[in-house]
């Protein structure tokens, strides 16, 4: 299926916030898809191909971090978003590990928001296109 504009899975178990970043994605002319729980994301995975996920950390089931494990496993080029409460370095550098293309903290800045999931969808698209439609140079040898 072809679209238009970007896709954005949305999962955030808060229901009113996961309707006002709904509502700030939408007006800012991407398309959501908002789940509440790690698992429903996940099962929808397939017919779903988002070009980013906005992620939280703190869910009940699957958390953030095994629900971003997953979708690593299963679609590795798509970009995560962490947006959580949890602001501490130890939460920031596993996020960052598991390959989060960015991590910011709740209540966040929806200028900042949109920044970091335009950016994230943009690397993400420009590193599909270097890897499969622009040939790489011969790595030279060095003498």
């Amino acid at each position: 299926m072809e679209r238009g504009r970007p896709l954005v899975a949305i999962l955030e178990d808060e229901e009113p916030v996961r309707r006002a970043l709904d509502r700030v994605l939408r007006a800012s002319f991407l398309c959501t898809a908002a789940y509440g729980r790690g698992e429903d994301f996940l099962a929808d995975l397939p017919a779903l191909d988002p070009d980013c996920v906005l992620l939280d950390l703190n869910m009940p089931g699957l958390d953030g971090f095994e629900t971003q494990r997953r979708l690593a496993e299963a679609s590795p080029n798509v970009p995560v978003v962490v947006l959580t409460a949890r602001d501490e370095p130890d939460t920031r550098e596993r996020a960052m590990a598991g390959g989060a293309s960015a991590f910011l903290s709740k209540p966040v800045d929806s200028h900042l928001l949109l920044d970091a999931i335009f950016r994230a969808i943009a690397k993400a698209a420009s590193c599909a296109e270097d890897t499969w439609t622009t040939p790489k140079p011969a790595a030279r040898l060095r003498q």
